[in-house]
């Protein structure tokens, strides 16, 4: 990523030619502009967010590097790579609410489908979703507590 594609007032930074040769919109967090600003008033890269020894951009090669060598010092045992990081992103952002078409256009999939293949939703999440003729049935119990002419399985 070059320094032009980060948009710090709109807290946004521009992925070009990402997955899929698309362009899209990231947004960035609050709490990661401090560490941003930090970040270039340190090193002071000229063209990439993130150069090289020489001033270059990093190789696909070397960001799989950093990224392993970071695992291994965090005691991450598993195998992250920066696809991983983009999954992560997504099953977040739904465990978070955010709706899948928003997801889906911040992951630039056609179909949401797609989207869906990326989040890995937890099944114990699944697992908590209430039955909507449960639910019908609590409002209906509920609401005939004084009048008894209704009985509910659960009332023998």
């Amino acid at each position: 990523m070059k320094l032009v594609d980060f948009h710090i007032e709109r807290k946004q930074v521009i992925i070009k030619n990402g997955k899929g040769r698309k362009d899209r919109y990231v947004s960035l967090a609050e709490s990661f502009l401090p560490l941003l600003s930090n970040y270039y008033n340190t090193f002071k890269p000229s063209i990439y967010f993130v150069e090289g020894q020489k001033g270059g951009k990093y190789s696909t090669e070397s960001i799989r590097q950093f990224l392993r060598r970071s695992c291994k010092k965090a005691h991450i045992n598993k195998t992250v790579t920066p696809h991983t990081l983009r999954h992560s992103y997504a099953t977040h952002l739904l465990e978070n609410g955010v709706d899948i078409r928003y997801i889906q256009s911040l992951l630039g999939h056609a179909k949401p489908e797609t989207t869906m293949i990326y989040t890995h939703v937890k099944r114990k999440d699944l697992m908590e979703i209430q039955n909507p003729l449960d639910m019908a049935l609590q409002k209906l119990k509920h609401m005939d507590k004084k009048n008894r002419n209704i009985l509910l399985s659960g009332d023998i």
